[in-house]
């Protein structure tokens, strides 16, 4: 007799699991508060703050403690911008044939001494801009020559475009020089860079900037093997020659490398910026000395002519330097101009 197999229930089975206790997840435990330390005080007893506690940096410019002094740099007297806004003006032009130099009108002055339109115009645009801020000024300028004004004691030194070769070769070592003569004294100096936009200024007894933030100090290396010199080649007699060739054998071998750009504005203005450590040429025009003299002394340099005349903006004869190498150079340069 046959059994009959029990009936399957249609509904599922639950899974039984054994040994396994479910419970639910722990929430996580609060974090506990470090305690936070007393500030210490930082004001004295005259409710002055406290000079031996040193506060963190401030990140935003506007709270930031060296602020003011920051605008204080960059805030131009009346005289530079005007100065400023003239080299601005007549860079435009510069920058546009900057990029077209095979379209532009060449002539020659001299050996190695180029004239173009660029130059010309751009002289005409900065006589305009200073003489309409002052009128009264005379004006001196490479390619106009002198222009006496009613105010004997006041005039402009210009070199519209220093580096003219450079220029018309395409290699952006050019500057735009302006200077104020007053009581044959440089009171102010420009040099600007059109390509490159750096611009140096300088005011007596305030100093000289670079893109009116930054400081120009010159360089402070105190020895001469370590020393990048700069200087400039002659290209007029064969005396010029022969002084340089005694002049860099003088030096050859004991600095630590020489440079030519082909400015002497931008030799200048580099060692005011200690990018060169010093600086000499002969032959030089006041329009190529002035301005950047007057930086170089605000940076802490000294400008001297090299055969010890007194005004090397007269001579054009010029050594610039830190003071660290000062003398080494005026001992190894001095007396070796050609009789």
């Amino acid at each position: 007799m046959s059994q009959t197999p029990p009936a399957v229930s249609s509904r599922p089975r639950a899974r039984v699991v054994s040994n396994v206790r479910c419970t639910p997840p722990k929430a996580p435990s609060p974090r506990k508060k470090l305690p936070v330390p007393a500030a210490k005080s930082t004001a004295s007893a005259a409710g002055r703050l406290d000079p031996t506690v040193s506060f963190p940096a401030i990140r935003s410019p506007t709270k930031s403690p060296r602020n003011g002094a920051r605008k204080q740099l960059m805030a131009s007297s009346p005289l530079m911008t005007v100065m400023i806004n003239a080299a601005r003006k007549a860079a435009r032009g510069i920058q546009r044939d900057f990029g077209e130099v095979e379209n532009l009108q060449v002539s020659r002055k001299g050996p190695g001494d180029f004239v173009t339109n660029a130059d010309k115009r751009t002289e005409k645009i900065l006589r305009d801009e200073l003489l309409k801020a002052r009128p009264s000024y005379g004006f001196l300028a490479e390619e106009g020559g002198a222009l006496k004004g009613s105010d004997a004691e006041n005039r402009w030194i210009v070199d519209p475009i220093d580096g003219t070769t450079n220029f018309i070769h395409g290699v952006p070592l050019i500057a735009i020089s302006i200077a104020l003569e007053r009581k044959d004294e440089v009171i102010a100096g420009l040099i600007y860079n059109p390509i490159m936009d750096e611009l140096f200024t300088a005011e007596r007894g305030r100093g000289g900037m670079l893109n009116e933030r930054r400081r120009l100090r010159v360089s402070a290396r105190r020895e001469l093997k370590d020393a990048l010199i700069c200087c400039g080649l002659p290209h007029d007699s064969k005396d010029d020659f022969q002084t340089f060739n005694r002049e860099l054998t003088a030096l050859q071998g004991h600095t630590g490398g020489f440079r030519r750009t082909g400015s002497a504005c931008l030799d200048l203005a580099y060692v005011a910026a200690g990018r060169f450590d010093a600086f000499w040429e002969r032959g030089l025009h006041p329009w190529d000395v002035a301005a950047g003299s007057l930086l170089v002394r605000e940076a802490g340099g000294r400008v001297v002519d090299l055969d010890a005349k007194p005004d090397p903006i007269a001579t054009g004869n010029v050594l610039v330097s830190n003071a660290e190498l000062f003398e080494d150079l005026q001992k190894r340069l001095r007396g070796l101009a050609a009789p």
